[in-house]
């Protein structure tokens, strides 16, 4: 079986903390821009794809600067940013299309849980992507924060890679009604894109649980105990990030915005059963670790039990014949037994009666 790496992933974003960057921010007035968290690429890249139901343009690689000219476009535009490293670069985005300084901020802090905040010019969405690394299968996290506007979606993520290709084929391709829609049903799109990968992280999860069990049930070593605890802690880890998520998707549900339409509704509120489920997954392996280790704990008592039986038994069995041997093994001189010819031999002989009739004696009552 493909072993899970789980427990890596989750460590290092744990273990990521603020760093240097978080406390260069404390004391700061709000709307400071400063970056927290790591820096996961070397530039950063624009990625924008302007398009309606008529035409479709795709741009790999724009300028920064370049960007304000798709906010006036009557088409819809995507622009996607990779890179979250350079406050100035943000900082030029948020004047070009409007953020307030606070957005600008929460985009740049990647220590941030899901939310939604609703402005009167856009709507701002931070979400936790979750990937596996294709090298090693590591759990890989990191932030993406989404501005639906009139006429545009921005996305902002750390680090090159992510789960949004088949959106962007889709949108090449002409299928589906991605082109016919507007920015909010393509911001439900990467949403639905976002939350539909940790099905795969969970199906992954259910495969690391499983093995878990099985290797509980054979062979309750010492080091499965040690995993179930890493694990389990790790699990937490990966609670707190899909906690806010239920959250999120029903304050974006009932969010009052001229920028999401009412036929978007429906979607949301699939947005909104799919976090539950994820939710409910994780809770349920959490239930499932917790039972893995009464199990464990279980089973290494019986096995105990098991080995302290034999050794009863063992010990049973030896003391009478240590009782003869000991008698037998007196100097005086005047034992009847002694001078007997057959002494020895029937003294063995009784030995071994006794033996098989106490190991009869345990097998009757199902001892052995």
């Amino acid at each position: 079986m493909k072993r899970f790496s789980v427990a890596n992933g989750l460590r290092k974003v744990r273990n990521q903390g603020l760093g240097l960057s978080g406390r260069r921010k404390a004391g700061l007035p709000p709307g400071s821009l400063v970056h927290v968290g790591e820096q996961k690429t070397s530039h950063v890249v624009v990625h924008v794809m302007d398009y309606d139901e008529k035409q479709f343009e795709e741009h790999p690689d724009l300028p920064v600067s370049s960007c304000a000219s798709f906010k006036e476009k009557p088409s819809t535009s995507w622009i996607d940013i990779v890179g979250l490293h350079e406050p100035g670069v943000i900082q030029q985005v948020g004047e070009a299309f409007g953020l307030h300084p606070l957005t600008q901020e929460d985009i740049l802090n990647t220590q941030h849980r899901p939310k939604v905040e609703v402005y009167d010019e856009y709507v701002f969405v931070v979400i936790k992507m979750l990937m596996l690394a294709p090298e090693n299968s590591d759990l890989q996290m990191e932030q993406v924060s989404i501005v639906i506007g009139k006429g545009f979606v921005l996305s902002l993520q750390e680090a090159p890679g992510d789960v949004f290709e088949g959106v962007r084929e889709r949108l090449r391709s002409g299928k589906g009604r991605l082109r016919r829609s507007g920015p909010d049903y393509l911001a439900y799109a990467l949403l639905d894109a976002i939350i539909d990968n940790y099905f795969v992280i969970l199906e992954e999860l259910g495969d690391k649980v499983a093995w878990l069990e099985d290797q509980v049930l054979a062979d309750p070593r010492e080091s499965i105990q040690h995993e179930i605890y890493l694990f389990k802690r790790e699990l937490l880890a990966l609670r707190k990030t899909v906690w806010p998520l239920r959250e999120m998707t029903a304050v974006l549900q009932r969010a009052e915005s001229d920028l999401l339409s009412p036929a978007i509704g429906v979607y949301l509120r699939d947005l909104y059963d799919h976090s539950v489920q994820v939710l409910d997954a994780v809770e349920t392996f959490r239930d499932i670790l917790s039972s893995l280790m009464d199990l464990y704990l279980s089973s290494i008592s019986t096995r105990m039990n098991a080995i302290m039986k034999v050794l009863t038994m063992i010990a049973t069995i030896f003391i009478p014949l240590t009782f003869i041997a000991g008698v037998y093994g007196m100097n005086f001189e005047f034992m009847p037994e002694l001078r007997w010819k057959w002494a020895y031999p029937a003294v063995l002989l009784a030995m071994a009666v006794l033996t098989g009739g106490m190991l009869y004696y345990f097998r009757r009552k199902k001892w052995l």
